[in-house]
């Protein structure tokens, strides 16, 4: 039977947890972009929402799949 990799398991956790705090910051960039639409500066900070929010979806498959991989180990590559 195989054991959890805890310090794997961890990681995957610190990942997640990132993940919580660009959920709550990629919104809140973009709605101070889409408030303050007629500032010079609409457009670059839309992008940096759009940006941040996506590093979120990423971060957070990633916390996923290192949770998974510490619980069920990584599965073999076939050729």
């Amino acid at each position: 039977m195989r054991r959890t990799d805890k310090d794997m398991l961890v990681t995957g956790l610190k990942w997640l947890a990132i993940t919580v705090v660009l959920m709550f910051t990629a919104p809140l960039i973009l709605w101070q972009a889409f408030k303050n639409q007629e500032h010079a500066m609409f457009w670059p900070v839309c992008i940096l929402g759009i940006i941040v929010a996506c590093f979120a979806v990423y971060m957070g498959f990633k916390g996923i799949m290192t949770i998974m991989d510490s619980m069920f180990g990584k599965k073999p590559k076939s050729s």
